[in-house]
């Protein structure tokens, strides 16, 4: 959090969290809380890796972010991306929800994964939102993080069962909340618990900053 990076969003997604802060990337039906079914001929376009690649490498920096939406839904095209930014010496993240398990090339280019199980208050049913065979697979990678958005210590009980049943080990804590002020309530209600689990606890830097405007 606080590094300087570019980030490539890419749309669609197989969830449907009800509080996605991104709805724009997938939700053509109006599922999230927002309500609205967003048109993917007006929020989606198509590029070349080529152009990909050359509007980060513009950028200057040291790691690119790639979000969604779910990448590796696409791994496959982001193979020949990666290749190129590694090519010039950028690091890659891949933030993915864990339902998917990774491409061996992209794991053998030294491609970090964010990984962000989704809980039961996201609203999909658990089948849809735990694989455990892509959980099994993410978390065998020492260099994988997992992220848990949650709102309350309830959701502590479940982060903890999924942790121990799929051998979790690099966990990490983020408030829900798509202001300053839920982000607040959230982290509070959460920070005593996760310290006293051995966890991390991290906040919602872009959300601090930007609150819920989008970027371009």
């Amino acid at each position: 959090m606080g590094r300087r990076c570019a980030f490539v969003r890419l749309g669609g997604c197989n969830l449907s969290c009800r509080w996605c802060d991104t709805p724009y990337t997938w939700d053509w039906a109006g599922e999230s809380d927002t309500g609205i079914a967003f048109d993917p001929k007006a929020e989606l376009r198509r590029m070349p890796v080529g152009a990909v690649a050359a509007e980060l490498l513009a950028f200057g920096v040291g790691m690119v972010v790639i979000s969604g939406g779910e990448p590796l839904n696409q791994q496959r095209r982001l193979v020949p991306l990666v290749a190129e930014l590694n090519g010039h010496g950028v690091e890659v993240e891949v933030e993915t929800n864990g339902t998917r398990a990774p491409d061996e090339r992209l794991i053998e280019a030294g491609v970090r994964f964010n990984v962000s199980p989704k809980l039961s208050h996201a609203g999909d049913p658990a089948g849809r939102r735990i694989v455990p065979k892509a959980l099994r697979a993410l978390a065998r990678l020492p260099s994988s993080t997992f992220k848990f958005v949650c709102r309350d210590t309830a959701d502590l009980d479940e982060v903890a069962a999924l942790v121990e049943e799929h051998g979790i080990e690099s966990v990490w804590i983020m408030p829900e909340g798509q202001s300053t002020e839920e982000i607040d309530k959230h982290m509070q209600q959460l920070v005593s618990e996760v310290i006293d689990r051995g966890w991390n606890i991290t906040t919602r830097l872009h959300t601090l900053v930007w609150g819920h405007k989008r970027g371009v």
